[in-house]
């Protein structure tokens, strides 16, 4: 088969996660790239690695082949003048474990391709980071971009109880609510302490919060204000929310700060079907036949588990 170029309109995502957190992964790739994977997605949606927890890092395909050696014939029309450059064979891929390819030749690969770009390597902070993986029968080459791990840093903010959402949860749950942001109006009506709010802003989606508990309002707002980010949070009941908005997220509240009644979290579930057209309904109890009594569709779900012996979870519901 001949050497095949290919225009860098398509990408791999690698993805890496806790044997806990798949069913939360799955839900995630589902709504962004409608197909699911345990370690490498081909898309041609652009998306930004550090918008999931779970992705390691974004190729941007070059070229691929059939082999390496198809690789390393193509590389040669890479000059770079005079930026440095590094060569990653990215560990993560779907080979099977009778073919895996073992750590000298993961070095051997990349100095071979290495070798034939035009450029000088720099091993410890290159200016151009390429990546070379194998995937489903074939090589695949191009520029890679690694994820940052920006939700750990929130995880130091000045506010937070015990059984707030963890940053890497409401990080999933803000792509599950809003996989692509242009134009969307997005609430966060029982916002808590904010974390979703903070993850949102944190990734340009422009986003207002809201709780009737003042106390957890100001914690909101102070949280967000720590990393510098821009948002609205209100002292306001869900009943009393005004405005519709294409997206809601909602934690149902359930703990010491904001307990809620049955009666009460059906209100929830109604005011959130009166003032948004799609939710994503987060609780630790089963409320199918609540959100479907309200008049929601339910369009897709998962499990959130806390821990390998999943002590603690979550149900992550998608309504329309």
């Amino acid at each position: 088969m001949e050497n095949q170029s290919i225009e860098p309109n398509e990408y791999l995502y690698v993805y890496t996660k806790g044997l806990e957190e798949g069913s939360l992964c799955r839900l995630e790739q589902r709504v962004l790239f409608e197909q699911e994977s345990d370690n490498l997605i081909k898309s041609t949606k652009m998306i930004e690695p550090n918008r999931s927890p779970f992705i390691k890092g974004r190729l941007t395909i070059l070229y691929s082949g059939d082999s390496v050696e198809e690789i390393v014939k193509q590389v040669n029309h890479i000059e770079l003048d005079n930026n440095t450059f590094k060569v990653l064979f990215i560990k993560i891929n779907d080979l099977p474990k009778n073919q895996k390819v073992e750590f000298e030749e993961q070095r051997a690969i990349e100095k071979k391709i290495g070798w034939n770009i035009i450029g000088q390597a720099e091993m410890r902070n290159p200016d151009v980071l390429f990546g070379i993986v194998p995937f489903q029968g074939r090589w695949y080459f191009g520029s890679y971009l690694e994820s940052e791990s920006v939700w750990l840093h929130h995880a130091k903010k000045p506010q937070e109880y015990s059984t707030a959402l963890s940053t890497r949860l409401a990080r999933t749950v803000v792509n599950i609510a809003i996989p692509d942001p242009t134009a969307v109006r997005v609430i966060d009506p029982c916002c808590g302490i904010g974390t979703v709010l903070v993850e949102a802003l944190s990734m340009g989606i422009p986003i207002v919060g809201a709780d009737r508990n003042p106390l957890v309002v100001k914690g909101a707002r102070e949280n967000i204000a720590h990393f510098n980010y821009h948002g609205e949070v209100a002292i306001q009941d869900i009943s009393e929310q005004e405005g519709h908005y294409d997206v809601a997220i909602i934690d149902m509240p359930y703990n010491l700060y904001s307990r809620a009644t049955a009666e009460e979290q059906y209100t929830i579930i109604q005011n959130a079907r009166r003032i948004a057209d799609r939710v994503v309904i987060l609780t630790i109890e089963d409320m199918d036949e609540m959100i479907l009594k309200a008049g929601f569709t339910i369009i897709d779900r998962c499990v959130a588990n806390k821990g390998l012996k999943a002590l603690f979870s979550r149900q992550v519901v998608v309504c329309k």
